[in-house]
């Protein structure tokens, strides 16, 4: 057996497995793509790693150089972690509208974490753009690489192989991929890569239903962490998914809690929406199918929010 050689080549190969109590008879099979895994507990890593190594390899980044990012904490995690493999600093800027968590683990990692405020701990448009914009303020200096993860075409990369691994654990047998969306790279990278097997396989997206702009809703607040970021993402491709499922911030938090109760399985909300997306695709395609969804990270990094504080309901 090879040994891989450093802590990036721990990325990747994350385990699936069907869910069982949670899922209702008459329903499809459902399976969750375990990436709390992957060395931060997060998908995350995969786009970190493909958008650091690329910078790198042609010059955007700097050897000993600084990279920038707005972030609500989980790429951050990631970031700091490829950057601390590699030998590069990072400037996250972050906001107290996160978990408390993420931010110590960026900066176990040696990042710098910069706080924007926020209204009242609400996730909406006017902070993630304000983010953005500071982000670019500090990536502006000399010697500084600005990730800029919503328009880096680097990340979708990165998921590729996240599709292959699908495919390949599951003998081919994806009728349908149901996936949360932020930036959009983890959806689109796993839909080349499934689609290149297979062409007709359903796509479902997934986004809070208190924010559905996706969907062609206003922008509005919501409280599932990492998703949803109140405008459509600059790279967002519509034509690559079939249908929009919205989720409630109150029944993501639900199926998170049930998941770790019924299932033994630990995820953030992000995973409880995808898990309730992913069980209304497979009522209506029924017994035959087989859907697959991801388990974004682990529920580890929640719980010092009301997601997993003792006495939540």
């Amino acid at each position: 057996m090879t040994v891989p050689k450093g802590a990036l080549g721990g990325v990747g190969n994350t385990p699936i497995v069907e869910l069982q109590r949670v899922v209702p008879s008459g329903f499809g099979r459902v399976l969750l793509k375990l990436e709390w895994a992957n060395p931060t507990g997060s998908m995350k890593d995969r786009m970190a790693r493909s958008a650091i190594l690329a910078a790198g390899a042609d010059g955007r980044l700097g050897r000993g150089g600084t990279v920038v990012e707005y972030t609500a904490g989980t790429t951050g995690i990631s970031l700091a972690f490829v950057c601390a493999a590699l030998g590069y600093r990072l400037h996250v800027v972050f906001s107290a509208a996160f978990s408390e968590e993420k931010r110590r683990t960026m900066e176990a990692f040696g990042a710098t974490v910069e706080d924007v405020p926020s209204d009242g701990g609400r996730i909406n448009e006017a902070l993630i753009r304000s983010m953005i914009a500071r982000a670019g303020e500090v990536a502006a200096q000399p010697g500084h690489w600005w990730c800029d993860q919503l328009n880096n075409r680097d990340g979708e990369t990165g998921y590729l192989a996240l599709g292959d691994e699908i495919w390949s654990q599951t003998g081919g047998e994806v009728t349908a991929f149901v996936q949360s969306v932020g930036t959009a790279h983890s959806i689109h990278g796993v839909t080349h890569a499934l689609r290149a097997h297979r062409p007709d396989i359903t796509v479902v997206a997934v986004e809070p239903a208190e924010s559905a702009v996706l969907s062609g809703g206003p922008t509005g607040s919501h409280q599932i962490e990492g998703i949803g970021i109140g405008f459509v993402p600059p790279l967002w491709r519509p034509d690559l998914v079939d249908a929009i499922e919205t989720v409630t911030t109150a029944d993501a938090w639900s199926m998170a809690r049930r998941l770790a109760r019924e299932e033994g399985l630990f995820a953030g909300a992000s995973t409880g929406a995808n898990v309730v997306a992913a069980l209304r695709v497979a009522e209506r395609l029924g017994s035959g199918a087989t859907v697959v969804t991801v388990a974004c990270d682990s529920g580890l990094r929640y719980l010092s929010t009301p997601l997993y504080r003792i006495g939540a309901a």
